[in-house]
């Protein structure tokens, strides 16, 4: 962090939105926030940002994962915690 803000790529707690998301630029007064998993940036104002420790950032990419899981949309294989293919279950009585 320089000057307090937090840096591109840095993962950071919106604490108005209560949203974890990735620092991926600085606009004007505000820093833009992706989602961990991707998604719609938003602004949000750097006093009501603040960065997540370990455990904090561990529980949050957890959470990303299992949300993509149960939604069906997997994970590219790249982007999956240490390089596991995780790829969707096909339904019930599909070919495969």
């Amino acid at each position: 962090m320089t000057d307090g803000a937090p840096a591109v790529g840095d993962t950071v707690r919106d604490t108005v939105r209560d949203r974890v998301g990735v620092v991926m630029a600085h606009q004007g007064p505000y820093i833009q926030l992706r989602p961990l998993g991707g998604g719609r940036e938003w602004d949000a104002a750097p006093a009501h940002v603040r960065p997540l420790g370990a455990a904090e950032l561990l529980s949050a990419r957890l959470a990303d994962v299992n949300t993509r899981s149960r939604t069906g949309l997997g994970c590219l294989p790249e982007a999956t915690p240490g390089g596991h293919t995780m790829w969707p279950l096909a339904p019930e009585g599909a070919e495969q």
